[in-house]
């Protein structure tokens, strides 16, 4: 039989898990740690990173970091990175 995963998707943090042994274990993100920051951040070369590496450009490069993209799901709302416009529902994927 397969594996039952779970996944949070928090506005502020996200958090994946699979079913052993009748509990829930969360899955380590790269890093190591438990949940993962809900941030999408495009690079200057137009490349996207996301998560613990997103969150820290935040700080050098506001202008190209989205956070709580979550509020905005199932909207026409759109965000503007370097005069291109991307929906909600494409920077969360």
């Amino acid at each position: 039989m397969g594996k039952v995963i779970g996944i949070d998707l928090g506005t502020t943090n996200s958090c994946v898990a699979v079913m052993e042994g009748g509990e829930a274990v969360v899955i380590p993100n790269a890093e190591g740690g438990r949940t993962t920051p809900s941030v999408v951040a495009f690079t200057k070369d137009g490349e996207r990173v996301v998560g613990q590496v997103a969150k820290r450009q935040a700080i050098t490069n506001p202008d190209r970091t989205v956070m709580s993209i979550k509020r905005h799901m199932g909207t026409n709302y759109k965000v503007k990175i370097d005069d291109k416009e991307y929906p909600s529902s494409t920077v969360a994927r």
